[in-house]
């Protein structure tokens, strides 16, 4: 390294000024350090330095406030921002503010001096101010490294309109991810649409999303508005991807190609003013192999990949977030509650297959049902053991035929909260049922409708009558 590049640090803590001192020193920097940020912001003016390392908590000033004032007289300084706070927040705020990274506390050494490295390699661009700063408020919650990872990952994006793929189980909080890109990014005066694939009849998919023109298939009365209209120069969140059928999935990436699209029954292209999100708790790589999902659509939709981690990964997130969740309890009208010890470490004790939004439901039900302030292990063991099997067996209960379909078809009448837009409901759902296993029936019989028949307890005649109706296709001659 060249000894003619200078490094600034301010923090309060001398033993990490030290450990800094020490480590910059030996890869061939200068190093000045200072405990406070008006000393910092003196040298900066003096035109002192080649980068700046700064602390947030400083007893004079919050280093994050330093941050634009530094890239106002010297736009081509770049600030490295290091904090024990390690929330998003925090992470969001340095981006937004123009610091060239973030560094929760701990952190590894290696990653600071390779950090410091990037930021001297090359020159920046000026970059734009911020008009206004976000509300100080958390859609994320948690300071584990996996959660940290999210922050730096999400913050980073929301100075872009990437197209953005999130991966996690049920519960995780991938929709909060959407709405923090959303809400921070640059599209955030624009409007945030959400549609569900899973909770959407396959036939009306193409109409919900591209909207549709009068008289373009039966019923449709009127020119129908699709989400992408709906969600122009805002954000299109496409949750539960893997569920959407091929043809959706054609028409989806003609648009992310093209950038436009047509109505269902249209010929005029509409331009996609959009930036999109799409979520699943899907394996979608294997849907490739088995062919129920397109490569091609899969790699335009996975421009940058963020993977939620399930609660049992973050168990040291639980005491924030069971806290955060009491306090929101508490915001929507439920008295006050706090836990015990004990009750925390029972929390940790359990496997949360619902994760975090598992956990929400049960501090909900302590404040509400629990007369006691402080929530102690008993109370949290009695609800768990009504809710799961005990967390020692690492078994669910599995979901009955009937309470998968109840679930589905609640998520489908919540997604129209303004009227259901079909009237024959009855034979759709049957035959969304028949599909599959009639589907399944005929694979396991390797195309043999004799046998096919046999095994569904039907006529012959009424199962090829099905097979035409359902427009399923049929491998003959294997039987």
């Amino acid at each position: 390294m060249s000894d003619s590049r200078t490094i600034l640090i301010a923090d309060d803590d001398r033993a990490i000024r030290t450990v800094l001192s020490q480590a910059l020193g030996r890869s061939g920097y200068q190093v000045r350090a200072t405990s406070s940020a008006s000393t910092l912001w003196r040298w900066v003016e003096d035109g002192e330095g080649d980068l700046v390392i700064t602390d947030v908590v400083m007893p004079d000033e919050n280093g994050l406030d330093l941050v634009p004032r530094i890239k106002r007289i010297r736009p081509e300084m770049r600030v490295v921002v290091m904090s024990a706070q390690s929330t998003f927040m925090t992470a969001l705020k340095a981006a937004q503010r123009g610091a060239f990274e973030y560094l929760p506390k701990p952190f590894d050494l290696k990653e600071l001096l390779a950090v410091v490295e990037r930021a001297l390699a090359v020159p920046q661009a000026p970059a734009p101010a911020e008009d206004e700063e976000p509300e100080e408020r958390l859609p994320l919650v948690g300071r584990s490294p996996a959660m940290q990872e999210i922050y730096r990952t999400v913050a980073r994006l929301t100075t872009t309109d990437l197209t953005v793929m999130i991966t996690g189980e049920s519960g995780t909080g991938k929709e909060l991810v959407a709405r923090a890109l959303h809400d921070y990014g640059r599209r955030r005066g624009g409007p945030f649409v959400a549609i569900n694939m899973a909770a959407i009849p396959r036939e009306l998919i193409e109409s919900e999303l591209f909207g549709h023109e009068r008289g373009a298939f039966t019923g449709a009365l009127n020119r129908g508005i699709g989400r992408f209209e709906q969600a122009a120069g805002g954000t299109l969140f496409l949750d539960e991807i893997g569920d959407m059928p091929p043809e959706a999935q054609t028409r989806l990436l003609r648009v992310l190609q093209e950038g436009e699209f047509t109505t269902v029954g249209g010929r005029n292209p509409i331009k996609a003013n959009v930036r999109i999100v799409a979520a699943t708790h899907r394996d979608l790589r294997q849907s490739i192999r088995q062919g129920l999902f397109r490569e091609d659509l899969f790699y335009r939709l996975n421009v940058v990949p963020i993977r939620l981690p399930p609660l049992r990964e973050r168990m040291e997130d639980i005491p924030l977030l069971a806290r955060h969740f009491l306090e929101r309890a508490r915001a929507s009208g439920l008295p006050m509650k706090q836990l015990s010890s004990e009750a925390v470490e029972r929390l940790k004790g359990h496997a949360w297959p619902g994760n975090a939004r598992e956990l929400e439901n049960l501090m909900r039900r302590l404040a509400a049902l629990y007369p006691q302030e402080t929530i102690d292990a008993e109370a949290v063991g009695s609800e768990l053991s009504e809710a799961e099997p005990p967390a020692e067996t690492g078994l669910r209960r599995p979901e009955t035929l009937e309470q998968a379909v109840e679930r589905h078809l609640k998520a489908f009448v919540a997604a129209h909260k303004d009227g259901l837009p079909v009237r024959d409901l009855y034979d759709r759902v049957l035959a969304e049922v028949e599909r599959p296993l009639l589907r399944l029936v005929l694979g396991a019989t390797r195309g043999n409708q004799i046998k096919a028949a046999a095994m569904l307890g039907l006529n012959r005649n009424t199962l090829r009558k099905k097979i035409r109706e359902l427009d399923l296709p049929v491998v003959r001659g294997l039987g």
